[in-house]
């Protein structure tokens, strides 16, 4: 590493509380969400509104009333009017997206501090009348409006009864392929071999350290509380202290119902929740006096096959930071790594430890190596405190930056897995 390569300081960052979807925070909107995080943040740190020259977060199921939710939570905080935003959407690593492309305006002198993360709730999701009612409402009120009775007569000719109340049912396939990404991960662990009987016992792995981080008050620094209808919630719902290997093996297959071995226990589930980042030039940052948690060092992106690659986007773009940055995997002592499925963390570790697949499809001379497991989401992942889609990246940092804090690392890296097969690697470097 060029140690003279200009870094970006992670001055802080926090989230609330992640909660299963159509529980505590059923009644909020997603930038209700987004706005506790961001005032949080900005209530933690200190520095005055004004310093503040952007606003990014991620989004994915986003609301047609706030499309742009980003901006509808800057002027929820109270930033200045002034303070530009904007929502950005790479699945489920809008959030790393919003974090990288805030440190690339800082970087580019374009900003000094940006605040980026995102928001996701599924309590509330968008969900769409039939096609053919809509292209009805469509006509009679924008493209072909009736000006007598006798002009409605085609247009309802083409309707029936249950085409105005039939609602279309909402899609969770990729566009480009037609498969659920969980049909896609029963795919993916039968060709490469990862047992059901591993999958549990990663997902068990996942919740039992995420209930032990909570019973130790890991999380406590940077759960930002939020009061909704007067109760105050300050803990994830998702960590069960429960998970056992003889109940995961009890669930039925989610996808494949024949030969699946991708289920409910051992898949991240529904979530609401927002997270968020502050950014900073390390100039901006020593003029103000703040102590950073950690610095965004370098970053990569892949994307892959749709339909053989979907979720190896961890293997495909650390392999490209590692090419880039000449690091090795033994190098990194903190690794946060996104639980879309148990089989697929599983997947992207089995293919970065075989020569094979790491000469061939990953450009490398040989294997990245085996991963040490205790370097890998020590407080729980994804499966267990909860993936609200566009949230999630930012989580992921917050975390990385106080394990190597605590643990005494140099360097960490956060990567995850998207829809349409893209792949986020980000290098954090420790502020000791």
């Amino acid at each position: 590493m060029d140690s003279a390569k200009p870094r970006v300081a992670i001055v802080d960052g926090c989230r609330t509380p992640f909660l299963r979807s159509g529980t505590g925070f059923r009644e909020l909107m997603a930038w209700q969400l987004g706005q506790a995080a961001v005032q949080g943040l900005l209530t933690r740190v200190g520095v005055p509104f004004e310093t503040v020259d952007g606003v990014v977060m991620g989004c994915v199921a986003a609301d047609i009333a706030t499309t742009n939710v980003a901006r509808e939570i800057t002027l929820g905080t109270g930033l200045p009017r002034s303070v530009p935003a904007y929502t950005c959407t790479v699945a489920c690593i809008s959030a790393n997206q919003a974090v990288t492309n805030g440190a690339c305006a800082i970087l580019a002198g374009k900003a000094e501090t940006v605040i980026a993360g995102g928001v996701e709730t599924f309590s509330d999701v968008n969900i769409r009348i039939s096609e053919k009612y809509r292209r009805f409402l469509l006509d009679i009120t924008l493209f072909n409006r009736p000006k007598t009775w006798k002009d409605w007569i085609p247009h309802l000719k083409k309707m029936r009864p249950l085409d105005f109340i039939a609602p279309q049912k909402p899609s969770i396939s990729e566009f480009s392929t037609g498969l659920i990404m969980g049909e896609n991960a029963d795919r993916l662990v039968k060709r490469l071999g990862v047992s059901r009987e591993r999958q549990d016992a990663y997902a068990v792995t996942s919740h039992q350290r995420a209930v032990t981080a909570a019973e130790n008050a890991f999380f406590d620094e940077e759960i930002i509380p939020v009061v909704v209808d007067g109760n105050t919630v300050d803990s994830d719902n998702g960590p069960r202290a429960d998970a056992n290997q003889a109940k995961l093996s009890t669930l039925k297959h989610a996808f494949d119902k024949k030969y699946g071995t991708v289920t409910a226990g051992n898949s991240s589930f529904l979530s609401d929740g927002g997270a968020a980042v502050m950014l900073m030039s390390e100039a901006k940052a020593r003029e103000l006096g703040l102590n950073p948690i950690g610095y965004l060092s370098h970053y990569a992106y892949s994307a892959q096959d749709p339909v053989e690659e979907l979720l190896l986007g961890p293997a495909f773009s650390m392999a490209r930071l590692f090419q880039e940055t000449g690091l090795t995997l033994d190098e990194i002592g903190v690794f946060e790594i996104h639980e879309a499925f148990a089989g697929q963390v599983l997947a992207n570790l089995d293919c970065m430890a075989s020569d094979d697949y790491c000469r061939d499809r990953l450009g490398l001379s040989g294997a990245m190596g085996e991963m040490d497991m205790d370097k890998l989401n020590r407080h729980g992942g994804s499966l267990s405190i909860g993936h609200p889609f566009g949230a999630t990246g930012a989580r992921l940092i917050t975390t990385c930056c106080r394990r190597l804090k605590q643990e005494g690392h140099r360097y960490g890296v956060v990567a995850g897995c998207a829809a349409g097969a893209v792949g986020s690697a980000i290098l954090i470097e420790s502020a000791e």
